[in-house]
């Protein structure tokens, strides 16, 4: 009876990660957003390309950067986490394999992530930079201080991920 219960209850759990499979999904559709405020902003750019300054213009092309990087980070998410969590992809041999699908582990998860959020904040911060006269002397110390403690953090969960695989 015991071992019933125990089978019932492991098999519960195990089937439990299909509860994770929607929020996946639900991902997409946050690509899908991304998509649509690339392209607004892309639409509010391009009839003033001529009219803006050079540092506006990179500043803007930052912003597209943060946008891809943001959603470069989604796919990888969505798509090792329902591998690493809910269940292979089946894909068929003839559709096209991102070849890095199925190679990442909880651990490099880990590191891409937050050497991901690492480089979108550093795109933050440039922007900071470069329009420095908007940013107040107090803001701009926690804007860096934040950063820092993301670079540190960062670097040892890459440490600590070395470190067990060794």
């Amino acid at each position: 009876m015991q071992q019933q219960i125990e089978n019932l209850l492991e098999r519960s759990m195990y089937a439990s990660r299909w509860i994770m499979a929607p929020i996946y999904l639900g991902m997409s559709l946050i690509l899908f957003a991304l998509a649509i405020k690339f392209f607004q902003e892309l639409y509010h750019f391009i009839p003033h390309i001529l009219e803006i300054p050079d540092t506006e213009i990179t500043l803007k092309l930052l912003t597209f950067i943060d946008l891809a990087l943001v959603g470069s980070l989604t796919v990888i998410v969505m798509f090792s986490g329902y591998e690493n969590f809910v269940s292979r992809m089946d894909i068929a041999a003839s559709t096209e394999k991102l070849e890095w699908l199925g190679t990442h582990d909880y651990g490099s998860l880990k590191t891409k992530v937050t050497s991901s959020i690492v480089a979108i904040s550093s795109i933050h911060l440039l922007k900071i930079f470069m329009n420095i006269d908007a940013t107040a002397n107090d803001k701009l110390l926690w804007y860096v201080v934040i950063h820092l403690s993301l670079v540190i953090s960062a670097f040892f969960m890459g440490y600590l991920d070395r470190l067990t695989k060794h």
